[in-house]
């Protein structure tokens, strides 16, 4: 298996750059006509397997939706992260684990190992240190898979702690980038990307990254291409993937409203890709 960002530079110049959220909160189950319960979970998944799968470069289920429901949460994740594989759409998981020593050894093994709830890449939280990650990027790397670090978010609580100024004159956000970037030192295209949300005002300097960008806040959240023009500069947007969830989402049930909504959205996205 080739590295994960080998694999998704590859998804993204034959799909384009949207990564899909699949965010099951209970207020859209009950809007597309199903309960809020395990049922009405697995009847959502199986539609955006099938309005997503194979038809675009990263698909992106939001964890702790799945693990509202318990076991048999769990038992939906696991199902549709084995569909979307199937048909060999990237999956990254999106549950922002960031611990230390032998409980993030476990976190990557959960993950990025061989068992049922392996994806090819995760989200994770930097900010008990970067190297406290080293356990999940380590098993990234060996097993071809990837990591999507946690730098400069938007949620309005995050820019105390991410934009505070270290002895060095790097923001924490930047350090969290070039520590990526560092990971990432080869001619590949890296596999630990960073997230950087769509509607900053500021971005870190991301030209050294050669790794995949993230950025979560597009759509109804306000983000969209012109505001990730203003963050990336022209020669790294290649390596952009806009997130959308809700915006997506919201024209369901129909498979086909759903594929439509995902092409519109990626035409206003027109990077150049290779």
């Amino acid at each position: 298996m080739k590295p994960f960002g080998v694999r998704l530079r590859h998804a993204m110049a034959e799909y384009g750059p949207l990564c899909v959220g699949i965010d099951p909160h209970p207020a859209l189950l009950r809007a597309w006509g199903f309960s809020a319960d395990a049922d009405g979970l697995k009847r959502f998944a199986d539609v955006c397997v099938a309005a997503f799968g194979g038809q675009v470069a990263l698909v992106k289920p939001q964890a702790a939706f799945f693990e509202t429901y318990g076991s048999a949460g769990f038992a939906v994740l696991e199902s549709t992260i084995a569909a979307l594989r199937s048909l060999d759409t990237l999956v990254l998981a999106d549950v922002k684990r960031g611990d230390i020593g032998s409980t993030m050894a476990a976190y990557a093994e959960a993950w990025l190992g061989d068992g049922p709830l392996a994806v090819d890449a995760i989200t994770a939280s930097p900010y008990l240190g970067f190297g406290s990650l080293a356990p999940a990027l380590d098993l990234a790397e060996a097993d071809h898979r990837g990591v999507f670090v946690l730098a400069a978010t938007s949620n309005p609580e995050a820019a105390a702690l991410q934009n505070t100024v270290a002895a060095d004159g790097r923001t924490l956000a930047q350090t969290m980038v070039d520590a990526a970037a560092a990971r990432n030192a080869g001619p590949e295209f890296g596999s630990v990307g960073v997230v950087v949300g769509a509607t900053l005002a500021v971005a870190p300097d991301l030209s050294r990254l050669n790794g995949p960008i993230l950025m979560p806040g597009v759509g109804a959240q306000g983000g969209g291409s012109e505001s990730i023009r203003s963050l990336v500069p022209p020669e790294v947007l290649p390596a952009v993937l806009p997130s959308v969830s809700r915006e997506v989402l919201e024209a369901g049930p129909a498979v086909s409203a759903l594929r439509q909504r995902v092409r519109d959205l990626a035409a206003g996205f027109a990077f150049p890709y290779e």
